[in-house]
């Protein structure tokens, strides 16, 4: 038997629409797009980010972004805080999408009031320069202990911007309990 809310998140689920959905700790929220990407598939369609790039920020603070992510960040990005204190880097493109899911949550969600105000509160939007070069803000580059040796990987959607020494511990301690999974951690993935 589904919840009030489970009801709605399934028949919007159906629909390819937004979705709320109520879970054990708390109300959870997104945005169910599989089929509208699969419907936009070539035609368009948010690429995907992959890999580890080993940029250095300048004295002026800005990074050069990897020339394989330039196309889809050249009409605009969104740099904000992470977790695990690193930085996302959003097209404004899906920043967007993420700001109306968030939309969604329930303004009495204590933990989704916290969520958006770190969230927005921190954000930063840029236009890389001819160069691919983005400025990062001191108050971002102080909460991701950004020095000058840095990490930008491909997650998705997304893009991570990682302090080199913060990445190669946080990689460290994760890829052995990632060689070992012995479960689904998505059902129906592997």
């Amino acid at each position: 038997m589904l919840s009030e809310w489970g009801e709605v998140g399934l028949k919007r689920a159906k629909s390819g629409k937004r979705w709320l959905k109520k879970g054990k700790s708390g109300v959870k929220w997104g945005i169910k797009r599989a089929r509208k990407s699969a419907a936009n598939l070539g035609k368009g369609a948010l690429k995907m980010f992959l890999g580890t790039h080993e940029p250095r920020l300048d004295d002026k603070g800005r990074l050069i972004l990897p020339a394989k992510f330039r196309e889809e960040l050249a009409a605009g990005l969104v740099i904000t805080k992470g977790q695990e204190r690193c930085l996302y880097v959003f097209p404004s493109q899906e920043f967007s999408v993420i700001t109306e899911t968030l939309k969604q949550a329930p303004v009495t969600a204590k933990s989704a009031r916290d969520y958006s105000r770190v969230m927005f509160a921190g954000a930063h939007d840029e236009i890389p320069d001819r160069q691919g070069r983005v400025t990062i803000p001191q108050s971002l580059r102080t909460y991701a202990g950004l020095e000058k040796e840095c990490v930008v990987i491909g997650a998705n959607t997304r893009v991570e911007i990682w302090d080199a020494t913060s990445w190669n511990e946080y990689l460290a301690d994760r890829e052995k309990s990632f060689a070992d999974v012995s479960e689904e951690v998505f059902p129906g993935l592997f």
